[in-house]
């Protein structure tokens, strides 16, 4: 029998998801897509040649499921698709907050849950993807996610104690990048800059920055002091950084998203 996956969501993520395993190679008649909306329907037909049904019908066709809804519409997703599911079908969730034995309780026995943290750069193929197993997925069910998400992007491994951890760090990571790309922007406009001129230097410092992180390996602080000269002007700025304590906020703002993770889990 033909493995088919099936994702239930189409949204930004699940649709960054499915054009991800296109582009990777996936056959689109083993790919399913669940959606309501009949124009959303029409549009990711016509894009991708997927077929695209409701969410019990592509839930009951599937090997591999991959829920990709806001952590407050999984309950009624669950509802919904649990008369269908059956002993050794793969739930791949997205949900932030969500645990995996939240869905084990909603489902059949015998249905394998993966917890899976991805985050928005996987739009081009950039993302990071933690994934934790639940009580019942195997080794080969870990390995299915991992080709699943590395379609778009690096994928981690990590116990789910500390996927709260992972939505504040790489989950909610990319909004706080944009934020202080934002305020640099601005920061350059003040300084006298045209908005494109300003926005060109710091959208491509921010993409070598990350480059020289990644290609050399070389600690942050070592990066952070070849740039920074005694009495010079980045020294100056980074001086500014520290009285305005930026670190402390950065940790209160991490540790704000984790407990807010926590919540989602309680119902909160």
């Amino acid at each position: 029998m033909t493995s088919q996956t099936a994702i239930l969501g189409a949204g930004v993520m699940g649709e960054a998801l499915l054009s991800g395993l296109v582009r990777a190679g996936r056959r689109v008649d083993r790919l399913m897509v669940g959606e309501k909306r009949p124009e959303r329907a029409h549009e990711l037909e016509e894009r991708y040649g997927v077929a695209v049904l409701d969410n019990r019908s592509a839930a009951a066709k599937a090997d591999t499921i991959a829920l990709v809804v806001k952590p407050q519409d999984m309950a009624d997703l669950l509802e919904e698709i649990a008369p269908v599911l059956r002993p050794g079908v793969l739930l791949v969730s997205l949900a932030a907050g969500i645990t995996t034995a939240y869905i084990e309780s909603r489902v059949p026995e015998g249905v394998a849950v993966v917890r899976v943290m991805p985050n928005t750069p996987a739009l081009v193929d950039e993302g990071m993807t933690a994934i934790s197993p639940g009580s019942h997925s195997s080794e080969a069910d870990l390995a299915e996610v991992e080709t699943l998400m590395s379609s778009v992007g690096k994928v981690l491994r990590i116990p789910e104690r500390q996927q709260d951890a992972v939505t504040a760090i790489s989950g909610s990571g990319p909004a706080y990048i944009f934020f202080v790309v934002e305020s640099m922007i601005e920061a350059g406009v003040h300084l006298g800059l045209p908005r494109a001129t300003a926005t060109d230097l710091v959208i491509q410092t921010l993409v070598g920055s990350g480059k020289m992180l990644r290609e050399t390996g070389t600690h942050p602080t070592v990066l952070r002091e070849q740039v920074t000269s005694p009495g010079g002007t980045t020294a100056s700025a980074l001086r500014e950084l520290e009285v305005h304590k930026v670190r402390a906020a950065f940790l209160a703002a991490m540790e704000a998203a984790r407990d807010r993770s926590r919540a989602l889990a309680q119902g909160s």
